[in-house]
């Protein structure tokens, strides 16, 4: 090899390769971005938006009311939903789409729009139950034959809109 193909492979390829490398290393462990297809986050996050999800590794760390990324088995699809139930509560939601946990009512300032569509849900082990915060539009788990979701099926927790660029924001 000659040296200005060496030059060339030593300036260009070599990085191209490195920098790939590394993006598919950061997307496969780290964090990813992922377009959302439909209103039932509203307000929150708004149809179209693209947000970068972190990867979860430890289930444990997950709190109520943590907007989550998780491949639905029963839809054969990637779904964001707000965490509402953890392993073991006892969910009730009432005739008015208040929702009681574990016989407390809990405020919910992020649903702008509720449904009156009652449930009763007690969230096995190593499962979390997860609503809409667009509850009058939001196909989640009071509509599901299996309510519930494993957690090896919860992909990421949603962490910042970075698109539309007037909508740039954490998530929490």
């Amino acid at each position: 090899m000659n040296d200005t193909v060496k030059k060339f492979f030593k300036e260009w390829i070599y990085p191209i390769i490195l920098a790939l490398v590394i993006a598919v290393l950061i997307n496969k462990f780290l964090f990813f971005k992922s377009k959302i297809p439909s209103s039932s986050m509203h307000p929150a996050i708004m149809e179209g938006d693209h947000i970068f999800v972190t990867r979860v590794y430890n289930k444990g760390k997950l709190q109520r009311g943590d907007i989550v990324l998780f491949n639905s088995k029963e839809l054969n699809m990637l779904l964001v939903k707000r965490l509402i139930g953890l392993p073991g509560d006892k969910i009730v939601i009432d005739e008015e789409g208040l929702l009681h946990i574990n016989g407390e009512k809990i405020d919910e300032p992020y649903v702008v729009r509720k449904d009156n569509t009652p449930g009763n849900f007690e969230v096995p082990e190593d499962c979390y139950l997860f609503l809409g915060d667009n509850r009058a539009e939001s196909l989640d788990s009071r509509f599901w034959k299996m309510p519930y979701i494993s957690e090896k099926d919860i992909v990421g927790k949603a962490w910042i809109i970075v698109y539309p660029f007037n909508r740039i924001q954490t998530l929490h």
